[in-house]
């Protein structure tokens, strides 16, 4: 992947210096393929040393890291964060503080708000409110206007303004045609295009994978060829149109060898998984009912071994979160009547190295590949690693230490894996050199 640079957001700018040692932390940087021991000086929100046994300045907050993992801050290129529109699910503000408290120090947010990010006055609000978190808050614009899949969105005009992608995601992109018009202005704009690939035609119920668990809900639920249809065609109009193309939140295992082939042809592809989809599967909804509720569904066994092997040979290159918050009372609606998604920022690392890295399917390296260098590679964002100059976005976590979600600072809690015992605990949180 090729490396696109942006500038930090404004609100690193710092009127007074700000000076802090972090002491006796185990450095894991996937960017360099390093593990090791070591102390980082921060000053005014840049990592300036990186050494052993740095002696300690009057004038430094001292952190001691003792025990800890130090990685790069976290960062989730799909977030939904409701704002505008749905302020009543998530904001801007809650949905950084839920952010910070699961290690992101980084996020994407989603063009599907009240009103569809399709516009730069639009898109200039959202960015300028973002600038008063603690976090990084970049945007995606949507691919078409007000997400009809027919007429393209100035694509120049909000990329200069600071979208970071496109996307349409909730909803697919049925036009081909108009697809590949919007991958070609992609690729020559340099940034990528974001594909939620669910073909209606297919599905009658969304939300539960079509099979054993929706016959006994007495359902037709979503067919994972709904899903792979579409990642068939869009890794040819990937191939054919050298765009970076980014498949959303992949479900089925045909969906991942469908990639892993496409990228063996040349394609510039790439592919999300959800800590759900690598954790779950359908079985999950008779048990938590409409918090295993998403799209697309979780899927069979068979499905959720192939994610993994698709993110232990690099098929799969991002864990991202698709954090949907949505209210208790919309999700105490019936399996068809409730709407789609969970919150997942608050809990991603802890599933990531609960499921993935103690049963030994990944390296904790290649977890964190996943959630901070990878992303940042893709998108041009100036964290993702730990090196001299670098921004200092770095968390501080446990991965030994358990631990158990009973709430969230999200404003909503739509999430099965509430009360489950989880490995990784997040201590702390710096954002530009800052504790957020």
């Amino acid at each position: 992947m090729g490396s696109r640079r942006m500038a930090v957001p404004p609100f690193y700018t710092c009127a007074q210096e700000v000076f802090m040692l972090i002491k006796n932390g185990f450095i894991t940087d996937p960017a360099s393929q390093r593990s090791y021991a070591s102390d980082i000086r921060i000053e005014n929100g840049v990592i300036q040393k990186i050494s052993a046994d740095i002696t300690p300045a009057p004038e430094e907050e001292i952190i001691d890291a003792a025990g800890l993992t130090v990685s790069p801050g976290l960062i989730d290129t799909h977030v939904h964060f409701r704002d505008p529109g749905f302020t009543h699910k998530e904001n801007l503000h809650t949905g950084a503080l839920a952010a910070a408290k699961g290690g992101f120090t980084s996020v994407i947010c989603m063009a599907n708000t009240s009103p569809v990010v399709d516009s730069v006055p639009v898109l200039n609000d959202i960015l300028q409110r973002a600038q008063s978190e603690n976090i990084r808050i970049y945007q995606a614009a949507s691919v078409s206007h007000s997400l009809n899949g027919e007429e393209l969105t100035d694509m120049k005009a909000l990329k200069a303004a600071g979208a970071c992608g496109f996307t349409d995601d909730g909803i697919p992109l049925k036009n081909v045609a108009f697809l590949y018009t919007a991958m070609e202005k992609a690729k020559e704009l340099g940034v990528p295009v974001s594909l939620h690939e669910e073909d209606p035609s297919f599905i009658k119920n969304n939300g539960v994978n079509h099979g054993s668990v929706s016959d006994q809900l007495g359902i037709y639920g979503s067919p994972s060829i709904a899903e792979e249809s579409l990642v068939a065609r869009d890794c040819m109009l990937a191939l054919r149109s050298g765009a970076s193309v980014v498949i959303q939140h992949i479900s089925s295992g045909r969906s991942v060898e469908l990639v892993r082939m496409f990228k063996s042809l040349g394609a510039d592809l790439h592919a999300e998984a959800t800590p759900h989809h690598f954790t779950l599967t359908d079985e999950a909804v008779l048990k938590y009912g409409t918090l295993a509720k998403m799209n697309p569904p979780l899927r069979t066994e068979d499905d959720r071994q192939a994610i993994i092997r698709g993110l232990a040979d690099g098929t799969i290159d991002i864990i991202a979160t698709d954090h949907a918050p949505h209210s208790k009372e919309e999700k105490d609606r019936s399996i068809t009547a409730a709407p789609s998604g969970i919150i997942g920022l608050e809990t991603s690392l802890a599933l990531g190295i609960t499921s993935l890295v103690r049963p030994g399917h990944l390296t904790m390296l290649q977890l964190l590949e996943k959630m901070t260098v990878n992303p940042a590679k893709l998108y041009g964002l100036p964290s993702g690693r730990i090196e001299e100059g670098a921004p200092a976005d770095l968390i501080l976590f446990d991965p030994e230490e358990k631990w158990t979600p009973t709430e969230y600072v999200s404003m909503s809690s739509n999430s099965p894996f509430t009360g489950w015992e989880l490995y990784g605990k997040v201590k702390m949180t710096i954002c530009g050199g800052k504790i957020v």
